[in-house]
């Protein structure tokens, strides 16, 4: 493993060891907690059959080139 993501790791966790702060403790478990959640579980059910429905297009050959999106949508970018 890169040695400099060791040294990283390292230093937060001595910086986590020295807070006090019970917020920010608490914040920091949020962001643990979301980072460990599936995004799909937090989707829609229209959006994961509009998903499903874009992957079944793609798996039958119903795409378009890149390049004719861009086209279709030049005004907008």
């Amino acid at each position: 493993m890169d040695l400099g993501i060791q040294d990283k790791k390292i230093a937060l966790i001595q910086w986590l060891s020295s807070i006090e702060d019970s917020t920010l403790i608490e914040k920091l478990i949020d962001l643990r907690n979301r980072e460990e959640s599936d995004w799909w579980d937090d989707t829609s059910e229209d959006e994961k059959a509009a998903i499903k429905n874009g992957l079944l297009d793609a798996e039958n050959g119903k795409v378009k080139p890149h390049s004719e999106a861009q086209k279709l949508y030049e005004n907008w970018l």
